[in-house]
């Protein structure tokens, strides 16, 4: 009987520093632009996973961290040899507020970054469940007010 295949466990950081959003050009697995994500190591709690990757994707550290308690998963185009048995990915919200804009991107997974309005980051990203987690960060953002995040827990 063959192994399982399963989700692996990680977040999805929407970074921000005043008005712009961080999104990094990917070049590991696929092509695109996204924001940072990060698979959970053994025994990693959530927000640790946040730091963690944070600072290896972009050499940045959090000023404040916003969990957005919103959870959803997808799936990989194919199996990857570096992920055997993985079939996708979990991922838990959370915004970063950044204390820099100087970044500094891991290679091996990006070959660029860029700082960028909503308009220009919404329109940039590759992937519809990050666009919607953008547009959910940016308008609480917007209207400072936490019941707009429940307005959209059931859109996922």
């Amino acid at each position: 009987m063959g192994k399982m295949k399963k989700y692996r466990k990680g977040v999805f950081i929407v970074v921000f520093y005043g008005k712009k959003y961080l999104l990094l050009g990917r070049v590991l697995h696929w092509n695109g632009w996204e924001f940072p994500k990060a698979g959970l190591k053994k025994g990693e709690q959530d927000k640790e996973a946040v730091k963690r990757e944070l600072k290896e994707e972009t050499g940045l550290k959090a000023r404040k961290i916003i969990d957005f308690k919103i959870k959803g998963k997808f799936k990989y185009a194919q199996e990857y040899n570096d992920r055997p048995g993985i079939l996708g990915q979990t991922w838990h919200l959370f915004a970063v507020q950044s204390s820099s804009r100087r970044v500094k991107i891991d290679r091996r997974e990006h070959s660029s970054y860029k700082w960028l309005n909503f308009k220009q980051a919404y329109k940039l990203l590759t992937w519809q469940s990050q666009k919607k987690c953008l547009k959910l960060v940016d308008k609480f953002l917007r209207s400072n007010k936490k019941q707009v995040i429940t307005s959209f827990q059931h859109t996922f």
